[in-house]
């Protein structure tokens, strides 16, 4: 028999035996890799019986048949909750109960297929992003003027509430930056802004960005001014868009017609030049990425409205994506319905209703987009993808949704003449080229100089603004143009081109000038050079084609029918004018403003001033018909950068060196030191134009470097450049083809120019 000091020394070491093997087990169970990071779950346990009551029961030898019979039902998938902390759970699926954790630190509970937990690497990375992002932050605070408060530097607990009382806090409104965050902590932007003080004559609050696109931020004031210029300086040419919105309606309706508003209104936002030089990038990226979605949005349709009217400046036109846009704006149109706007539900997956504004409003989009689809049908000399249907059909006097205004109504007419003019003067189906022969075009000719005088008429005696006018006039020149395919043998050739000759300088005296009377109303777009600052593509375009209009006529024997000294003098304001179109120094249009000049100026040293001089006898010849007659009215322009290409560049007289400093036209009659400079008549326009093209050259529409493009290939520079084209001939190299680009061939070489391949136009 034990004594009993025996039997106490086992019973305490079968208690200390029981003590820590319960303390093992539950310590397996409690030190979970979630509870050190959640104190609500430490040792609750202890006083919920149900949590690990069936595991214990299960376990003890000397369990109960009552305790089994307890025991919960067998959990195959955890809830999302206890999966992330690597918990036991207690969920029930079917049908569905709350766990016990979740229901007691009342979280939400719920199973997810797809469910992945996030690690602490993951936690990690996004850490190191957001604190790279906070550095990128304070540079460009710094850049712009605020620093470091050295001086009234508080304690890192007390520095957030010390120095944010003194400053507001920028709010960014991305939707790019989804991760949650604890609403307890401060946000990256306001941490920044606690870190910063401006020490510029006083204590000023923190710009508030309203919205960032990529890297590009734009503050509160930044976006008030920009929509406040687009509604007072643009919105006239295409008036479709809702003034009394916001800038936030506009972002909810689709991004892209936010941006697309900024773009435009940036081209001469003077607070910053560089504003548009630093969207063009994001903005491009944002264009192809909702184009690669393939939109469904008719606001959509809107913002390629505005990009196609005012494109994102470019130095090559290879690199031109508007017509490619126009062609993605249609399509998007007609597959969202918008061309039966009274049959939407054809159109659509879900039943749509639409109000009389709704309806009113996909009606005007409508008529917009054929009048945009049109212009640069017309501008870049190729067919255009325009669609005149019942939707736009002219109904006078008619009220309701269908009624567009009466500067779109007659904005949409002169866009359905040209249409007309361009399909039956270049649409001849018996002809290679397309061109209708000369005495079809003749009777043409007279059949539209009749429509037109009526449709002038009527629009006139509606008392419309003059930017209507302008369109008017730019389509007269659009007709007259057709003048340069004519032979000297056809009947009337003369009287032809002297209809040519008014129709060139009544567009460039209307656009230079304006008019001579104008409503009241609209007086401000007469005042200032408001149509060349704020000046559409197309309206460029036409004023480049008028330009080489005026040069080729002044250059032939058809001077001395018309007043030489007046087109002398009207050539040099154009010059002029094409440059202050130009959003962006050294872009297309400039640089086709230096190459009219260098023709000009080559053609008087060929002549001698015999041109321009010679005797009253009139030799009519056929050296102003045109070898390029593949690209409609625009033929000239094309024409004449191919005869710059061979008589000019190939022989080394000409180059787009002078770009760096504009060339003054006569001034190769002049001494060679001043051959490169303007008169005081012909200096720069005076807005500031922004020099910085150091955007990527891959994405399409961006600003291409001026300067560190690929230079040109070949000896001398006898090769194209930028992306291929047809190569020039010369006399050394007869066959020089890389590549063919029908759509943009011509303009290529006058962009990727090393310009230190030529040497100087020679002086006489």
């Amino acid at each position: 028999m034990a004594s009993p000091s025996d039997f106490a020394a086992g019973m305490r070491s079968q208690g200390l035996n029981g003590a820590a093997s319960g303390k093992r087990k539950r310590s397996l169970i409690d030190s979970s890799p979630g509870s050190a990071l959640d104190p609500d779950h430490d040792h609750d346990h202890d006083h919920d019986p149900d949590h690990d009551a069936p595991e214990h029961d299960e376990t003890r030898p000397g369990a109960s048949p009552e305790n089994k019979s307890r025991r919960l039902p067998g959990v195959k998938r955890a809830c999302n909750e206890c999966r992330q902390q690597k918990l036991r759970c207690d969920v029930v699926q079917e049908p569905f109960q709350s766990c016990s954790r979740c229901n007691r630190l009342k979280l939400e509970c719920k199973i997810e297929s797809n469910f992945k937990r996030v690690g602490k690497r993951s936690k990690h990375a996004e850490m190191e992003k957001e604190i790279e992002r906070l550095r990128r932050a304070v540079q460009q605070a710094r850049a712009q003027g605020f620093v470091m408060d050295e001086e009234d530097e508080a304690p890192p607990s007390a520095a957030p509430s010390v120095v944010q009382s003194q400053l507001q806090s920028p709010v960014v409104a991305s939707t790019g930056y989804s991760h949650t965050r604890n609403s307890s902590l401060m946000g990256s932007d306001e941490a920044v802004s606690s870190l910063l003080h401006l020490k510029r004559g006083g204590s000023y609050a923190v710009p508030r960005i309203a919205r960032e696109l990529d890297e590009f931020r734009l503050t509160d004031d930044e976006e008030s001014q920009l929509f406040g210029a687009f509604f007072n300086y643009y919105h006239p040419f295409l008036p479709f868009l809702n003034p009394a919105q916001t800038p936030d309606q506009y972002y909810q309706q689709h991004p892209l017609l936010y941006w697309a508003i900024v773009a435009v209104a940036s081209r001469r936002t003077a607070s910053d030049p560089n504003i548009l030089t630093k969207l063009s990038g994001p903005l491009t990226r944002l264009l192809w990425n909702t184009v690669g979605d393939v939109p469904q949005s008719y606001f959509v349709v809107k913002a390629l409205c505005l990009l196609c009217t005012w494109p994102l400046p470019t130095s090559t036109s290879s690199a031109d994506p508007t017509h490619i846009l126009c062609g993605v704006m249609m399509k998007t149109a007609t597959g969202i319905g918008l061309h039966r706007p009274n049959h939407i539900n054809d159109f659509s997956r879900v039943a749509v209703e639409l109000n009389h504004e709704g309806l009113h409003d996909r009606i005007k989009t409508w008529a917009v987009a054929n009048i945009v689809a049109q212009t640069i049908g017309t501008g870049y000399g190729q067919p255009a993808s325009t669609l005149y249907d019942w939707t736009l059909a002219i109904r006078p006097g008619v009220e309701g949704p269908f009624a567009l205004g009466p500067e779109l109504e007659a904005r949409l007419q002169i866009e359905r003449f040209c249409d007309k003019v361009s399909k039956e003067m270049y649409s001849n189906a018996s002809d290679p080229r397309g061109v209708a022969g000369d005495e079809h075009r003749a009777m043409l000719m007279r059949v539209y100089r009749r429509e037109f005088n009526e449709l002038q008429a009527s629009i006139v005696a509606q008392n419309l603004s003059p930017i209507v006018y302008l369109h008017l006039k730019a389509a007269c020149l659009h007709l007259r143009l057709a003048g340069f395919f004519d032979s000297s043998r056809t009947p009337g050739y003369l009287e032809d081109l002297m209809g040519l000759w008014r129709a060139t300088t009544g567009y460039l005296d209307y656009i230079l000038d304006g008019p001579e009377a104008c409503p009241e109303q609209y007086r401000y777009q007469v005042r200032d050079q408001y149509l060349l600052k704020y000046a559409t593509n197309y309206t460029q375009q036409m004023l480049v084609a008028a330009g080489f209009a005026l040069l080729k006529l002044m250059r032939s024997f058809f001077v001395k029918q018309i007043d030489a000294e007046r087109g002398r003098t009207l050539f040099h304001r154009t010059i002029q004018a094409i440059r202050t179109t130009s959003v962006v120094r050294n872009d297309l249009n400039w640089r086709l403003a230096e190459l009219m000049v260098q023709m000009w100026n080559g053609a008087k040293v060929e002549a001698n001033g015999s041109a321009f001089k010679g005797g009253n006898d009139l030799e009519i010849d056929d050296s102003l018909q045109l070898k390029v007659r593949c690209r409609h009215s625009m033929s000239l322009v094309f024409d004449s950068i191919w005869h710059w290409r061979e008589e000019y560049q190939a022989r080394g007289r000409g180059t787009l060196d002078a770009l760096k400093q504009p060339t003054n036209p006569d001034s190769a009659n002049e001494s060679s030191a001043s051959s490169t400079h303007l008169d005081s008549t012909l200096a720069p326009p005076s807005h500031t134009l922004p020099s910085n093209l150091g955007l990527a050259a891959a994405s399409n529409g961006a600003l291409t470097p001026s300067a560190t493009g690929s230079a040109m290939g070949g000896e001398g520079g006898s090769a194209m450049m930028g992306g291929g084209g047809l190569g020039y001939f010369d006399n050394k190299n007869n066959s020089n083809y890389d590549f063919w680009d029908p759509q943009h061939w011509m303009l290529d070489g006058l962009i990727d120019f090393n310009f230190t391949s030529f040497v100087p136009i020679e002086s006489s």
